[in-house]
């Protein structure tokens, strides 16, 4: 299979390519294409892709990770670029209000109504772990989640016309099998990534794992959390580890103290084969 890494925070050493804050995986495996989340706008997704060679029409599915903005901003520019009704998939939650309140209140959730998705794709708003394409999975709602990995982030939304802390529930991830083992694909890993990790091995009965890719929103975690996070990673035998985005430098730096060179931070424009 391949991961190509269409849009990242980082563009890399010397690059042609764009970056932007969020995160564009478009995921390949057999004749079929998943475009895993959308970054904050399709413009530099799209030029990216043109760099690669890669035709927007060829994708066949979208999967939304979580309702972040800058997993979702993109998701009107790409789905008309792809200028087909595909299936989307996401949590059913995915396009609920959703916002933080300091330094101001201000709406970071998906920037666009369901309705004007609707229009233009096939919604599949499911909770349960789901087989898109042959061996490549949504896991699903992440109701299992490890103590160390349930910090709060300050995120909030609205039920009942009152304010609730919002746990993200709708953080999903994409599980692939692949002979070498389980290749696991998160966003913001909001679910806590070692739990995502427990929960792919879970829900597939496979407990080999090939590579864990994505953001694992460790930026603001403390210290204990991501040497904790880190030892798991050795524990289950995660073999390698392709990070960025919302991971962080100290976080980073802990997996490639533990991992070597089987520790790669992703960047705009990289191809992962497996």
């Amino acid at each position: 299979m391949r991961v190509t890494v269409l849009v990242e925070d980082y563009s890399g050493y010397e690059s042609p390519f764009l970056a932007q804050h969020g995160v564009s995986f478009l995921v390949e495996k057999g004749n079929r294409s998943i475009l895993f989340d959308t970054g904050q706008s399709a413009e530099p997704i799209l030029h990216n892709m043109k760099l690669l060679g890669i035709d927007p029409k060829s994708i066949d599915y979208v999967f939304l990770s979580h309702c972040h903005y800058d997993h979702t901003g993109g998701l009107l520019g790409m789905i008309k670029a792809i200028g087909k009704r595909v299936p989307l998939i996401a949590h059913p939650t995915i396009f609920r209000r959703h916002f933080v309140v300091k330094p101001y209140l201000r709406e970071v959730g998906v920037p666009f109504t369901r309705e004007e998705i609707e229009k233009l794709a096939e919604l599949y708003l499911i909770s349960e772990p789901i087989e898109i394409v042959s061996d490549i999975y949504s896991t699903g709602e992440i109701r299992v989640r490890e103590n160390f990995e349930k910090d709060k982030i300050g995120v909030y939304t609205i039920e009942g016309g009152r304010i609730f802390e919002d746990k993200l529930l709708d953080d999903m991830s994409l599980v692939a099998k692949i002979p070498e083992g389980l290749v696991i694909i998160s966003g913001c890993s909001h679910a806590g990534i070692v739990s995502i990790v427990k929960h792919a091995i879970n829900i597939t009965g496979e407990e080999k794992i090939r590579a864990v890719i994505g953001g694992f929103h460790l930026i603001n975690a403390s210290e204990d959390r991501i040497k904790r996070t880190v030892e798991e990673f050795q524990r289950l035998g995660v073999e390698e580890v392709y990070t960025g985005h919302c991971t962080g430098l100290k976080a980073e730096s802990e997996f490639l103290r533990a991992y070597g060179k089987r520790f790669h931070k992703i960047h705009s424009g990289m191809v992962i084969e497996l």
